[in-house]
């Protein structure tokens, strides 16, 4: 536990002076643009509103993991600067190894996959069940609005404030729970995308309600994810992003003709008919 303390005290002077991580940082802004672009070619024009789709689970599989590439990746700056650092001030010739860094992003995206695979079988399931619950013309704007205000008010929750502090504070998370190896970086990967999970899980099933292919809605939330994670003041955010998305899923619930960022899937049932 020493020698952790000590090499994160000594990773935090290398983060104020910007060394070990800018290589892993540009290696992420450069990945997380390739899912950008990637989804900007994959997903164009697959928007359908809200109650699109999710196809069958491998092709679910494939962009889910674009769209945590895209989406996760640009918040997770901090954790993966500090992770350098902090390898680089224990061992640098473990700092030199990809293997590790890519065995600590392994672990955080097992824990987000598994969330994908639980939205999964959940809009599977309601479409087995009950499909008139997502129909638009039925209970399909109260769910997608319901979605958006649940979101907004776990924003301004104890637990989303502890998880949002939990990503905000990755040093103490190292010193705390550092392991040696891939093996230990997988695991804590994966218990650090537990609690980004814990923190982001509502922001994600926004997404789902309003059309899990909407490039605009990616965006958004990407932003709001960056900003509270990563920005110095990010946690103050959390009030007008929980006004936001109440404010938006009641305008859904109660006009959803009206409402912007959103596609009417009514307009792609009428196209379908017509042909």
């Amino acid at each position: 536990m020493r020698a952790v303390l000590s090499a994160s005290r000594s990773a935090a002077s290398a983060l104020g002076r910007g060394q070990p991580a800018l290589g892993w940082t540009m290696a992420v802004l450069a990945l997380s643009l390739s899912a950008w672009l990637c989804a900007l070619v994959l997903m164009g024009g697959m928007d359908e509103g809200p109650g699109t789709p999710l196809h069958n689970l491998p092709v679910f599989l494939a962009g889910w993991v674009v769209m945590l590439t895209a989406m996760m990746l640009p918040s997770e700056l901090n954790y993966i600067a500090a992770f350098a650092a902090v390898l680089r001030s224990r061992d640098r010739a473990s700092a030199a190894r990809p293997s590790v860094m890519t065995s600590f992003v392994a672990g955080y995206g097992i824990a987000w996959v598994a969330y994908g695979l639980g939205a999964y079988l959940l809009d599977l399931a309601i479409r087995a069940v009950s499909p008139e619950m997502i129909a638009w013309n039925r209970a399909g704007p109260s769910l997608a609005g319901s979605v958006l205000i649940i979101a907004g008010l776990f924003q301004v929750s104890s637990l989303k404030q502890v998880c949002l502090t939990g990503c905000r504070t990755p040093l103490s998370f190292f010193a705390r729970y550092w392991r040696e190896g891939n093996f230990g970086a997988v695991t804590m990967g994966f218990r650090h995308g537990l609690v980004c999970v814990g923190c982001c899980w509502a922001l994600m099933a926004v997404m789902f309600a309003v059309g899990a292919m909407s490039l605009t809605w990616m965006a958004l939330l990407t932003l709001f994810m960056f900003a509270e994670k990563v920005l110095p003041k990010g946690q103050k955010l959390a009030t007008p992003i929980a006004s936001f998305l109440c404010v938006m899923g009641i305008w859904i619930a109660v006009s959803p003709g009206t409402a912007p960022l959103l596609k009417d899937p009514m307009m792609f049932a009428s196209i379908c008919r017509g042909l």
